[in-house]
C-alpha cells in the first residue's frame, strides 16, 4: 500500500524515533513492503519510517535507479532496522541533496565521506558494513530522519535564509508533489 509522505512542518519529522521491536516481525515486514511501494511511487532513493508517519528507527535506500550516474549502485538496495553508525571518516564531501519531505528544495550538504554502520536487515540478521560515495550519503540522509533532523538543518545559514520562503510554503501546504503527501 502506498503511504502518504509527511512534508516539512509535520511534527513526526522532528521527533526522535523508537527502536524497532524485532519480535514484531510480521508488522515490520508489512511496513517495509509499504515503504518500498511508497518509495517507488514517489521516485525517490531513500525513505525513513518517520516520513510515512511511523516513529521507528527503520529506513530503506535504493540506488538502483541511479546507475546511469553511479554505476556502483546497480545492486545497492538496503533495508536498515535500528541502524547505528559505528564510525565515520574525518574526510568530508559536499553534495546537493533533496528530500521527498521537502519537495522542490535542493541544497549543498557536507557529510562524512565514509561510514561503518551496523543494522538488522529485512531478514532480521545483524549486518555491519562500510559505505562510501553516494551510498554513504543516502544512508546518512535517511538516518538523520531517525533523529528528527532534515537535510535543510545542515545547510549554510545564508542558503537556509534563501530557501526559507519555500520551506514556509511547504509547511503551509502550498505545494503539490506528484506523490501522496500529508502535513
Amino acid at each position: 500500500m502506498i503511504l502518504p509522505i509527511y512534508l516539512y512542518g509535520a511534527n513526526v519529522l522532528r521527533t526522535e524515533n523508537s527502536e524497532v521491536d524485532l519480535s514484531k516481525k510480521e508488522e515490520i515486514k508489512e511496513l517495509i513492503a509499504n515503504m518500498k511501494e511508497t518509495l517507488k511511487g514517489a521516485d525517490g532513493c531513500g525513505l525513513a519510517a518517520p516520513q510515512v508517519g511511523v516513529s521507528l528507527r527503520l529506513l530503506i535506500v535504493d540506488g538502483t535507479e541511479l546507475t546511469d550516474v553511479y554505476d556502483y549502485l546497480k545492486d545497492f538496495r538496503r533495508t536498515m532496522i535500528n541502524p547505528v553508525i559505528l564510525e565515520e571518516s574525518k574526510e568530508t564531501c559536499d553534495y546537493s541533496e533533496g528530500c521527498l519531505s521537502v519537495p522542490g528544495v535542493y541544497a549543498e550538504v557536507r557529510r562524512p565521506s565514509k561510514i561503518r554502520i551496523q543494522y538488522y536487515d529485512e531478514n532480521f540478521e545483524k549486518v555491519t558494513e562500510e559505505l562510501d560515495r553516494f551510498a554513504c550519503r543516502m544512508v546518512q540522509h535517511e538516518m538523520d530522519h531517525l533523529d528528527g533532523n532534515l537535510f535543510v538543518d545542515k545547510v549554510a545559514p545564508i542558503r537556509k535564509k534563501m530557501i526559507s520562503k519555500k520551506l514556509q510554503s511547504i509547511a503551509k501546504g502550498k505545494v503539490s508533489p506528484h506523490y501522496k503527501s500529508k502535513l
